[in-house]
């Protein structure tokens, strides 16, 4: 089962929902990163389940490092973290093992690896393991903070409800810390409560809903990146789509762009009141070839509806190979985007850090190459 990601910087996940633990592993951060960890767990307790509209299984979420950090800085062997489960009840999936679930992973996961697999909870496939994606992407958020880079994201819309996008030219590190510190993290803070109140409504009915998450980058030098398979999209795309909900992505103005000509899409270049080379628009979302153009890296998440809901659904009984129906029973979340934000943070930190570890190390070998 691939769990593993990226290039220089390599990130493996490990463990399944309802196992003694999970956990994940960073090789090839450099040495001397101080980790904050009151930071990281901080960081953490973001996607943590907080009332009423989240899943009732609460864990601590407290990471246990058991190698890789020296007195709280990265000491260049590989880093290795567990979370351990606290609050497991596999008693509630019993019923799954021949009766998979509509929209998730059981029967592909089921033809894939057979009986023996884990079903409870989703096992490997869970959205539990996303917590030990936020122990690679706190760190690498951090280590990004170290180079001026600032990663941030919010709920762009739940369930049609929109907020305010972010200002694609003129976003800054101090607009992404604000919206990162709220608990519920939106622009406009007044339509919270209708959000709120539209998720209750689903809980309510049996159901669920979805929405959609923006992300920005600022702080990012232009030129980071590759072309073709190597670009910035292709990493941040690989990396945000180990978030299990994800259904889509897209960057700057994404679909929208195929409704325009080139003259109305193309951001025109100008140099600022410091001759720094910007863009008036940033339809690109701050990459153009696959590389960082110096603008604020933008792009949007679609987040599809948690597939367990407490509705009558249909589905087979693959044992006796009959249409049956199906309740599903256990603790599930009317909607995840509001947990998946900084999930998303985490993914991107992952990417930008890897990508910019990739060309650190090309630059290391195109001096040497000039030097001999």
């Amino acid at each position: 089962m691939s769990s593993v990601y990226g290039e220089k910087i390599k990130v493996s996940l490990f463990g399944q929902s309802h196992s003694e633990a999970i956990g994940g592993t960073i090789d090839g951060l450099p040495s001397g990163i101080k980790i904050d960890l009151e930071q990281l767990q901080n960081f953490l307790q973001r996607r943590a389940a907080r009332g009423a509209i989240s899943t009732q299984r609460q864990e601590p979420d407290v990471p246990e490092f058991l190698s890789g950090l020296k007195d709280g800085v990265t000491c260049g062997a590989p880093i290795c973290a567990i979370i351990r489960n606290t609050n497991v009840r596999k008693g509630d999936y019993n019923n799954l093992l021949n009766v998979p679930r509509p929209s998730h992973a059981d029967y592909a996961v089921r033809c894939k690896f057979g009986e023996n697999a884990d079903f409870s909870g989703g096992g490997h496939l869970s959205g539990r393991l996303t917590a030990a994606l936020c122990i690679a992407g706190g760190i690498c958020i951090q280590y990004l903070e170290s180079l001026g880079i600032t990663v941030g994201a919010h709920i762009y819309s739940i369930a049609g409800i929109k907020d305010t996008p972010f200002n694609e030219v003129d976003i800054t590190s101090e607009d992404l810390q604000k919206i990162t510190a709220k608990a519920f993290p939106l622009i406009n803070d007044t339509i919270e409560e209708t959000i709120k109140a539209r998720i209750m409504e689903a809980k309510a009915d049996g159901d669920s809903v979805g929405g959609i998450i923006e992300f920005a980058a600022v702080g990012l030098a232009a030129g980071i990146g590759s072309p073709h398979f190597g670009g910035l999209e292709n990493r941040i795309s690989a990396a945000v789509f180990g978030v299990p909900a994800v259904k889509g992505i897209e960057f700057g103005n994404g679909f929208a762009c195929a409704e325009l000509t080139g003259w109305e899409n193309n951001d025109a270049f100008y140099y600022d009141e410091n001759l720094n080379v910007r863009t008036k628009t940033n339809n690109s979302g701050g990459i153009n070839g696959g590389m960082s153009n110096g603008m604020p890296l933008i792009g949007r998440v679609a987040i599809k509806p948690t597939p367990s809901i407490a509705k009558q659904q249909d589905s087979v009984n693959l044992s006796t190979m009959e249409n049956v129906q199906l309740i599903i029973n256990g603790r599930h979340d009317p909607c995840v985007v509001h947990r998946a934000v900084p999930c998303i943070e985490a993914a991107v930190a992952i990417a930008i850090t890897d990508a910019i570890q990739s060309d650190h190390r090309n630059d290391s070998n195109r001096l040497r190459s000039i030097l001999i």
